[in-house]
């Protein structure tokens, strides 16, 4: 009997490959039509239809039976302000004000810059402030105010896109720069074609979601010429955009002396502002560096040493485990021990830390929705019960969820589809984290399997070429392929060399962890296999920890006892 919903979830589409409804088995959507003609019908696989879920015993896949819809995949709806019939002019005090900037009334007005009351939140009452709009396609979609105190604000609601990026239409290159000043100097100086991003640069994230509204602008841009503020932040946003749009078609443009455009356009005028702009620098050759391209890292290196790496927010596993990115981790441990749940747990730790975005290439963490619902948990802390259904606090935690955890959905994995999509997703969404969950499912088409080894070791060199490329750091779960018992008939802590072309895997990755479970105590044990930099772990060190029902989340076993609690396995 058909269902329109499973735990909450709407099926979108019943029965989404045609199979044999009703029947508990039947053939696999994924391994049957490529099997011999006379094996192509045998009902290698069982269906649950119940859960929505089937497994095939001949090629070992999970697969959904049916489609779903989402939270999420819905246009998200933006709040737009109202339409103005005409852009009032400024006044001549607003006019002097930007006259002592270098803009004249010119540039005002063909960039519609406006004047009005507007409440501000920072004085808590009504401001006559400075209107920069933001229009896309000839329509407004966003507003940037600013009062004389030099508080901003955005149209609450509104969606961010690009400032001016009307007027790159046409033109075979760009210049973007970090604020709405810097868009007039330049249109001052005479390239119109300048866009500002909507909310400058922070050290802490550069997410760029605005960039996913606005990338088809860029599509065809022959040079896109980054010229962000000089400080610390202006650079990592420089870093950020050229990791997003590609280093094949960005050039930097500096300032000299100078932080901006506009404070480089009163020291200098107009010409030389120019003569910054057409002076751009390509970013360095790919696999070509010098010592003046790591000499700030080499002066950096000195005066303070080796950079912490990245932690996940467990103190145990912090003191002896962390990474950077543009490098790769191998994680493997025994079935049901764990793995894919610790690994998740890292995922969320990173993104708690420091606001990363992950993407999931998992074939065994099917469907979607409870691989979804487990990430869910570890972020609201919790299970969430049917009344927190559409609360406040659902909707938040589901938006999060939503805007920084995305599933690479396929009907068949390999390597490449992957990577390819995991690139894009760079671009689009600012990823900068990986996961293959196993790395037996996600197989590379172009590797010759015949001889193990090198096989492995092609597979993973195009994991680190993507990763070192997008600066991402990619997660690899792998199976061991054997496991051995003791003389006490306990399984032994497999290590990599225990993964099919073991020597390859150890080698070649940056960090190795096993996760490894205690039926006894029930507790798992996280042990570092591997660290490539003495600086960011502990080779060896073992930390355990219990896991926590209702979060999912594993709790440092030292700090909590949670006694007759249950592992993930269970």
């Amino acid at each position: 009997m058909q269902t329109t919903e499973i735990n909450g979830f709407v099926i979108d589409e019943f029965n989404s490959h045609k199979l044999e409804e009703g029947h508990k088995q039947g053939i696999c959507p994924v391994c049957s039509p490529d099997r011999k003609p006379k094996n192509q019908k045998a009902k290698c696989a069982s269906y649950d239809w119940d859960r929505g879920l089937g497994t095939c015993h001949n090629c070992d896949t999970s697969f959904q039976l049916h489609t779903y819809k989402r939270k999420g995949e819905a246009e998200k709806v933006y709040v737009k302000p109202a339409q103005p019939s005409a852009i009032h002019a400024v006044s001549t005090k607003v006019e002097d004000w930007f006259s002592s900037r270098g803009i004249s009334k010119q540039t005002l007005t063909d960039l519609k810059v406006g004047e009005g009351p507007e409440w501000m939140p920072q004085t808590q009452k009504s401001e006559n402030v400075i209107k920069f709009n933001y229009f896309m396609g000839g329509e407004l979609l966003n507003v940037k105010y600013r009062d004389g105190k030099k508080n901003f604000k955005l149209f609450k609601g509104a969606e961010k896109v690009f400032y001016n990026i009307d007027a790159i239409v046409g033109h075979d290159y760009c210049v973007i720069v970090e604020g709405e000043m810097d868009v007039l100097a330049l249109h001052e100086a005479g390239i119109t074609n300048a866009i500002s991003v909507p909310n400058g640069a922070t050290l802490k994230t550069n997410n760029l979601d605005y960039l996913d509204s606005c990338i088809d602008y860029f599509e065809d841009m022959s040079n896109i010429i980054i010229a962000t503020d000089t400080d610390d932040a202006g650079l990592a946003l420089q870093t950020e955009l050229i990791r997003r749009l590609g280093s094949e078609v960005c050039l930097t443009a500096t300032f000299q002396d100078c932080k901006d455009a506009n404070e480089y356009l009163l020291k200098y005028g107009k010409e030389e502002l120019v003569k910054r702009i057409t002076g751009a620098k390509p970013v360095p050759l790919e696999n070509v560096t010098t010592f003046r391209d790591h000499e700030g890292e080499v002066i950096d290196f000195v005066e303070n040493g080796f950079k912490p790496g990245f932690q996940i927010g467990l103190d145990n596993f912090d003191d002896v485990f962390s990474t950077y990115t543009g490098q790769f981790i191998t994680v493997t441990g025994i079935p049901s021990s764990g793995k894919s749940d610790f690994v998740d747990q890292m995922c969320v730790g990173y993104n708690n830390n420091y606001g990363w975005k992950t993407a999931f290439a998992s074939p065994e963490n099917k469907p979607n929705f409870l691989h979804a619902h487990k990430i869910m948990r570890k972020v609201w802390g919790g299970m969430p019960q049917k009344a927190d259904i559409h609360t406040e606090r659902w909707n938040q935690v589901a938006d999060h969820v939503n805007d920084n955890f995305y599933h690479i959905d396929m009907d068949r994995y390999s390597l490449e589809s992957v990577l390819a999509k995991g690139a894009e997703l760079v671009k689009r969404k600012g990823i900068k984290c990986l996961v293959i969950d196993p790395f037996n499912k996600v197989r590379a088409t172009t590797a010759n399997d015949s001889d193990v080894n090198k096989y492995t070791m092609e597979y993973l060199m195009q994991i680190e070429t993507f990763a070192r490329k997008h600066d991402v750091l990619v997660i690899i779960v792998a199976h061991p392929t054997k496991m051995y018992k003791n003389d006490k008939g306990v399984i032994e802590v497999p290590t990599m060399y225990n993964i099919k072309g073991g020597g390859e895997w150890y080698d070649a990755s940056y960090h190795g962890l096993v996760v490894h479970r205690n039926y006894l105590n029930k507790t798992v044990m996280v042990k570092v296999l591997k660290v490539k930099f003495q600086n960011l772990g502990e080779n060896g060190a073992e930390v355990h920890f219990k896991w926590n029902p209702e979060s999912g989340g594993y709790i440092p076993h030292e700090q909590v006892s949670l006694e007759g609690a249950k592992m993930p396995w269970e």
